[in-house]
């Protein structure tokens, strides 16, 4: 066979197919290879970053904590409940173990977010009773308590609903009387930088610590307002300052606390925590 015909067999049409297709299936195998090496290290990175998270919103998070043995240690203060937002009950450890087997949950690894999008794990809100604009509402979620020598000294919510441009996912810590706000953060969003992404700026952050959720007749009076709040206001308590530019990431973050604080969500249980 002649140079000129080897040639031209390379560069013929299903020459360049099985090679394009050889390619394409070793780069399948090294991708689908390493994602299953990799899978354990994602589970234990997407749980550390959570904990870290909940650490955070309860002010004991501290900056030069960076390995995952402190984090994981600092994080074990912690109690984990499981919370049925249905019925708006705390489960006890039996009714905790029920559910797992009943619905082959695990909750030590449990997803509230891939649960939101399961019909059998959750529920979809009606526009009525959907403030936080989320769509469907997860059945259970957990919660974490930080007890003292004197009762529980912190109550860390998840919580998330959607402003500008995305759904933002957050804890808020509440104190003991499940009222007060000793801290709030904010881990995933994809707000506009410098204006609805300054939700992540610790010294708006540091806004909402001591803020109360609840007026005298248990409603929520929480309220993110448009431009600052003013000191001598009587609802100055129930208030903090807006984001500047933002008014809609701002309106957001205040129905998700309206939301996830009312009686659709954490709000029943508040009311009657005995922890």
């Amino acid at each position: 066979m002649s140079e000129e015909n080897t040639s031209s067999n390379k560069d013929s049409i299903s020459n360049v197919i099985v090679i394009a297709l050889g390619v394409c299936l070793f780069c399948a195998v090294v991708v689908a290879g390493s994602a299953v090496a990799l899978k354990e290290r994602r589970v234990e990175n997407k749980a550390l970053d959570k904990s870290k998270n909940v650490l955070i919103a309860a002010g004991l998070f501290q900056e030069n904590v960076t390995q995952m043995s402190e984090i994981n240690t600092l994080f074990e203060q912690f109690e984990q409940r499981v919370v049925d937002l249905r019925t708006k009950r705390l489960l006890t450890a039996d009714e905790v173990a029920v559910v797992a087997a009943d619905n082959q949950l695990n909750f030590g690894q449990y997803d509230q977010r891939k649960a939101a999008k399961d019909p059998s794990l959750s529920m979809a809100l009606t526009d009525a009773q959907d403030m936080a604009s989320i769509n469907r509402r997860e059945h259970y979620a957990l919660i974490y308590l930080l007890r003292s020598e004197v009762g529980i000294d912190r109550i860390i919510l998840p919580v998330h609903g959607y402003g500008l441009w995305s759904t933002l996912y957050g804890f808020i810590a509440l104190e003991g009387d499940g009222n007060t706000v000793s801290g709030i953060t904010f881990y995933e969003h994809a707000e506009t930088a410098g204006l609805g992404g300054e939700v992540d700026n610790p010294t708006w952050k540091a806004k909402w610590q001591g803020k109360r959720i609840y007026d005298d007749q248990g409603q929520v009076a929480m309220r993110v307002m448009k431009g600052s709040v003013d000191p001598s206001s009587a609802e100055a308590d129930y208030q903090v300052d807006g984001l500047s530019g933002a008014t809609l990431t701002s309106r957001g973050v205040e129905n998700m606390i309206g939301y996830w604080l009312g009686d659709e969500g954490y709000g029943p249980i508040l009311k009657n925590f005995n922890g």
